[in-house]
């Protein structure tokens, strides 16, 4: 039999779904298990979208549609971005793709050449890595630990910048710790930009989801000047609890707009019409939902941080924003339960699991060892249920 391609030795299943298939796999076995493992939100569409998503089948022609995008999401798009104060763009800058995450792999792979460096902060969404690997360029992670709260300063991305580097992407708020940027901080980062020939990549998919009023900032607003360079990326996905309809949307120069429509042409053709039409009416609907579930958001993310300021020896930067929270618990490294040791956190989340019946995410894969990934976008009763079973794990380690 012919070897597969040694690229595929460089390819990896996503960490975050294989915990989350085996939390759903233990479950199935009848095991009492929660998950905080995958960020899916706990919420469905309004209904609103399921009608555009049904007159769209009743009306439905079966023949190929725009590589770019149907006319309706595009304009809705452009309409979004308008209402959120970015101006200035039209149909030519806009780009669809199969979610968020198909969207970033086509901008890698159509941004850069091999060697060539990808600078993101670290903790990092685990797809960043990934997505370096396959296309074959060099990852440069920008470590970011509890310490400075997870953030990336704009010295350190000064230091970070070589002839090499090519795209920098940047996640705000943040997957996986929930830190949201301050005004002050992206207009440092951006001025550090200015002085560098760097492409951007804005990955916005949580942009709805702030809260304690501090606003979501962006570069496009601190840095105007860096517009022919920057490239926004967002997702129904999140804002609208639409994780398996998969559409992200891209908004950038025209030029890579038309480099993606043309990977589109070679690979997916075009977003299903059901599937644009619904995304298209979750863009364009009622976004007042988005305030009552950010509210809901807020008050779990205020549940988790009661539950680690109980544990002294556990560091949890506060999150703003997304649905996560990224605890240090390194402190627990050498510690056992059950005559079973934890070495890092690999063994923490195993042992948690095990133990208590609690998925969460190993932070390694994230780029940061010390910590865990908790996702709080589940039903409150389940929370509350799994942070006592996480306070009862730390309180009966030895």
């Amino acid at each position: 039999m012919p070897a597969l391609a040694s690229r595929m030795g460089r390819a990896k299943p996503s960490t975050i779904m294989m915990i989350a298939e085996k939390a759903k796999r233990l479950k199935a076995e009848g095991k009492d298990i929660i998950s905080f493992s995958v960020g899916v939100p706990n919420f469905l569409p309004a209904e609103h979208v399921y009608q555009a998503a049904r007159n769209a089948l009743e009306h439905d022609s079966g023949q190929y549609l725009p590589g770019r995008g149907e006319n309706h999401l595009v304009e809705a798009y452009l309409k979004r971005l308008k209402e959120n104060g970015f101006k200035g763009y039209s149909t030519a800058n806009i780009a669809s793709g199969i979610g968020a995450k198909h969207l970033l792999f086509s901008l890698v792979y159509a941004l850069m050449n091999e060697g060539e460096e990808l600078l993101f902060p670290a903790p990092y969404w685990t797809t960043y890595q990934d997505i370096a690997d396959l296309v074959g360029v060099t990852a440069k992670p920008m470590p970011c630990p509890a310490e400075q709260n997870y953030k990336l300063t704009a010295e350190q991305l000064a230091v970070a910048i070589t002839s090499r580097s090519k795209v920098l992407l940047f996640n705000n708020p943040s997957n996986p710790t929930g830190m949201v940027y301050t005004k002050e901080e992206i207009k440092a980062i951006g001025d550090v930009l200015e002085q560098h020939d760097l492409w951007i990549i804005s990955d916005d998919i949580y942009n709805r989801m702030v809260f304690d009023g501090v606003g979501f900032h962006h570069l496009l607003k601190t840095n105007p000047a860096l517009r022919d360079r920057i490239i926004m990326v967002d997702s129904i996905s999140k804002s609208y609890g639409m994780p398996g309809w998969r559409v992200g949307m891209m908004a950038g120069p025209e030029s890579v707009a038309n480099a993606l429509v043309t990977l589109n042409s070679n690979s997916i053709t075009n977003i299903p019409g059901v599937v644009g039409a619904a995304a298209a009416a979750a863009i364009e609907g009622p976004q007042d939902f988005a305030d009552e579930m950010c509210v809901e958001f807020s008050k779990k993310r205020d549940e988790v941080m009661a539950t680690m300021a109980q544990h002294q020896d556990i560091i949890c930067p506060r999150p703003q924003g997304a649905f996560y929270a990224f605890p240090d618990i390194s402190s627990t490294f050498g510690k056992s339960i059950e005559g079973k040791k934890i070495n890092n956190d690999v063994d923490f989340s195993e042992l948690l699991l095990e133990t208590k019946g609690v998925a969460v995410v190993p932070g390694s894969a994230f780029g940061e060892p010390k910590a865990i990934r908790i996702s709080y976008a589940c039903k409150p009763a389940d929370l509350t249920e799994g942070l006592k079973r996480f306070s009862a794990f730390l309180n009966e380690l030895k």
